[in-house]
């Protein structure tokens, strides 16, 4: 029943994880998907490169502190800890480095 309960744990991680990057990348990608002024710097190659990769990386990142922590020290509430902190700094490192190309605007 343990593992059971571990393995349930690591995919709820893996999915809060997934969910967290994605509505923290979302507002930095609306600029992208709708394009700005008039839709001219429209770049939808931000739904089908850039949120698969952002997805994988929410859910991957945690998943594998957790993994390494439980497997390491055997202790839930650790492993939830150490998959918490991965996802906070994930989630930061992806705000502060990710920023959507923007078109240079008109020079009127």
């Amino acid at each position: 029943m343990k593992e059971e309960i571990k393995g349930l744990a690591g995919f709820l991680v893996a999915c809060l994880g997934a969910v967290a990057a994605l509505l923290a990348w979302a507002p930095l990608a609306r600029v992208s998907v709708e394009g700005g002024f008039e839709g001219i710097s429209r770049d939808l190659s931000v739904l089908y490169v850039d949120l698969p990769l952002v997805a994988m990386g929410g859910a991957a990142v945690p998943l594998a502190f957790w993994l390494v922590t439980l497997r390491r020290f055997h202790r839930l509430w650790l492993a939830a800890l150490a998959a918490a902190t991965a996802t906070a700094l994930g989630i930061w490192g992806l705000t502060s480095w990710w920023v959507p190309y923007q078109a240079p605007g008109f020079g009127y």
